[in-house]
Order: structure tokens, then sequence, then C-alpha cells
């Protein structure tokens, strides 16, 4: 089997990329721009082209490889030329929910799926660590990168396949997993649920075509990570591997106890963009809700003081404006015990063209300690004083889901980082 995947260097997309791959599928892909996948998928041998997606690289692909399937984000649009192209070259078309559920039945694997508002990336790459570390074979796709392991993989051995299930668009409702992990669950997404109970019935729909469900209740009193947000999630993560293990055989570092899960959850090396150290002091969060903003200011916090730290610095983007619209007034704690907040503009993505964009001063004047907080923008002036804070001994938080992660990489990294792979209409990578 042939694919082509549209968007292929996104954290949504490259790990369906690379699982296809390692499970003997030939993948061909595009994407404007390198994403936090791409050079991963050039190690990986992937065909791919960087720039205009205008539909001549899938042309050339069905010409002389013979496209099967052509695998879409939910965020193309139906006048997309490569959609297009895709229906007139008569090819089978889908987003990526079907592909994967073809994948899981072709492979015969028992899905662990992990879903909620707030901590699936970080539970699901705990478990695949943490079945690693055990000797215990899985396969997997991640919604971002992994320090330890490529952020998609097919092992022929494993019985489980453990996937990060997104609730956007609706997604996650394609799937009937063997094991549903379920962190937390609040509020979100009022572009696809425009109610909090049809967000919460999707939830319901999501548990009752599950065979298991765990919910945590409390955290393990033996999880040493830090940040009550991180714990419990380590403690969904170890519920999941005992499950998961087998009931007698021996392992190949470890005997099926939880006192060895619990070790290896307690060494676990975090995940890209999740509270990730991107250079001493310097860490980057994808946080964009309000309590996804508190869960990781408090993390921060328990990271400072454990290293002697003076105290934590925040710069903050929120992510679409309809979505933040719906939240405004929930930031009112998110930052509590923060010695500074750098508010930035709102990354607009999927919006509503009639809806006010609200600015930083609309959400400052809702935070109880306002008094810390200013707007910013990603310049020479928040540069300086970021470089003044972090000389003082503070720790620099960034939470973003847009482009000030790396507006951070360019400022800690100076300009050092090469890319593998050059942006351009049609730089094939082979």
């Amino acid at each position: 089997m042939k694919v082509f995947i549209s968007g292929i260097s996104g954290t949504g997309m490259g790990p369906l990329a690379l699982m296809a791959k390692d499970a003997g599928i030939r993948v061909f892909g595009s994407d404007l721009s390198s994403g936090a996948i791409t050079n991963e998928l050039v190690n990986a041998g992937i065909n791919l082209c960087l720039g205009e997606q205008d539909g001549t690289f899938l042309k050339t692909c069905a010409k002389n490889e013979g496209i099967d399937w052509f695998i879409h984000t939910s965020a193309l649009p139906e006048d997309h030329p490569e959609l297009i192209a895709a229906k007139k070259l008569k090819l089978k078309i889908s987003k990526r929910d079907e592909f994967i559920s073809f994948l899981i039945k072709k492979l015969k694997l028992k899905l662990v799926a992990v879903a909620g508002t707030h901590g699936k990336t970080t539970t699901s790459a705990m478990i695949v660590w943490g079945a690693k570390q055990l000797g215990l074979p899985v396969s997997y796709l991640i919604g971002t990168t992994l320090p330890f392991a490529e952020a998609g993989h097919y092992e022929p051995k494993s019985e489980y396949f453990i996937y990060e299930a997104d609730e956007y668009d609706r997604n996650f409702l394609a799937f009937h997993p063997w094991l549903a992990v379920i962190p937390v669950v609040t509020y979100d997404h009022p572009d696809i649920y425009p109610t909090k109970q049809e967000y919460q019935d999707a939830f319901r729909q999501f548990e009752a075509q599950s065979e298991q469900i765990i919910r945590g209740d409390e955290i393990a009193a033996d999880v040493t990570l830090a940040g009550e947000a991180r714990r419990y999630d380590a403690t969904l993560a170890i519920d999941a591997l005992a499950r998961m293990m087998p009931p007698s055989r021996g392992l190949k570092r470890f005997q099926n106890t939880r006192k060895h899960i619990v070790e290896a959850i307690n060494a676990f090396p975090g995940v890209g963009r999740r509270f990730e150290q991107v250079a001493e002091g310097y860490y980057s969060d994808y946080a964009h809700h309000p309590e996804e903003v508190a869960a990781t200011v408090e993390i921060a916090r328990e990271e400072a003081e454990r290293r002697g730290l003076e105290g934590v610095v925040a710069i903050y983007e929120p992510h679409q404006n309809i979505r933040q619209s719906e939240l405004v007034s929930d930031y009112a704690d998110s930052f509590v015990g923060v010695k500074k907040i750098y508010w930035l503009p709102t990354y607009l993505t999927r919006e509503d063209p009639k809806r006010k964009i609200l600015t930083p001063d609309e959400f400052i004047v809702n935070l109880s300690n306002k008094k810390t907080a200013e707007p910013a923008e990603l310049n020479n002036t928040l540069e300086d004083a970021l470089k003044k804070w972090h000389s003082k001994g503070y720790l620099i938080l960034f939470m973003t889901a847009g482009p000030a992660d790396q507006w951070l990489r360019k400022l800690v990294y100076a300009g050092n980082q090469v890319s593998a792979v050059t942006d351009g209409p049609h730089s094939i990578q082979r």
C-alpha cells in the first residue's frame, strides 16, 4: 500500500507517517514548511515535499508511484489544491482517524487510548516510556517529539497500541479502545462543541465505546515527579502499565511488580513542548487553557524551588481567539506565585471573523495578580528583559501553542540550530 499524507511535518500527522512506514507501507507527503517531526521523517527515508502545496507533488507521486490513499488533517479546507487533486485522481480520501483504525485492525493491536482536555500527551508518553523501560513491546503515536524515541512507531512484536486520542473534530469517537485512560476533562474546543454539555457527552460516548476505563481519583504517594499535574498523569500511566504487563512471564529488565513500574515512571525524562527544558533555565510548554497554565506554573514553581532558583517568570501566548473568548475570565488564579508575566497577543487559527479579538490587556484585567503582568511582543525589548531575569536566577517559562516557541529556541540557541531539511517549493527529501 502507498499513502500520501498532507500536512506530514506536524505533530499530528508526522508520527502517523513514521508508524505506517514501520508497518511496511510506502509513505509520501507534503507540508508548507518544516515542522517538529520533519527531521525524523527525513531520517526514516520518507519522501516529502516542503513548500507550496499546489498538488504538483501529489500528482507526480500518483503517476510515478501509484498512490492508494490520501490522508489529510482536519484543518485542510475543501478548496485546498491537494484535496481537489486527490478527488480528480479518484484516490481514497480520509482524515487520519480512519487510517489509524485501518492500521489497528490490519496489525491486530489492542488500543490503549489516552483522551482528555489536559494531560493526554504526557500520560501517553509516560506509558510508552514505562513500557520501554520494562521491556514490554508497544506500538504508539504521540502528538509531540520524544527525547527517548521516535514520535510514532510500529513494533512487530507488540500486542498494544498506545494512542493519544484527540477530541478535536471528534476524532476519538472513531475508536473502540481495549483500554481508555482519561486524565482530566473540563471544556475546550468551542468551535467543535458549542456547549459544555456536548463536550461532556462526547467523552461519555467515548467511555461507552471502551472495554475498560481508567480515571484517576488520587495521586499515588510513591510518585516523586515535580508538579501535582505530572504526578497525577504518572499515577494513571502506572495503572495502565499494570494492566498491560503480562501476568506470568519474566521481563527483560524487571519482574512484573508495581515497584518496578513506579521506578520506571519516576525516571520519566519528559516530552517535547511539555515543560521541556530548551536550555539551562528556559522551559517551553504547550499550555493554552487556564487549567493547563495553572498546572504548568505549579510544576515550574516546584522545579525552581528544587533547584534553588529565585522564582518563575512566565511568557504566555494564548491560542485561538474563539477558545479564549469563552475562557477569558477563568485565568484569575492561573499565574499565582509567578514573579512576572509577559502576555503576548493571541495566536490566531481557525477563527470566527465576526468575533472581536481579545487584547492582552483584556486578559490581564481578570488576573488576581494583575500588577505582575504586562502586554508584550516577541521583540528585542522582551529578549532583553528575559535575559535580565535569567541572569538574576529566575526560571523562564514559555507557554504557547504558537510561534513563541520557535522564537524562544532562536533566542537561546543564538541562531546556531541547523535544520536537516531545506524549505522551499518542491524540496523533495529521499
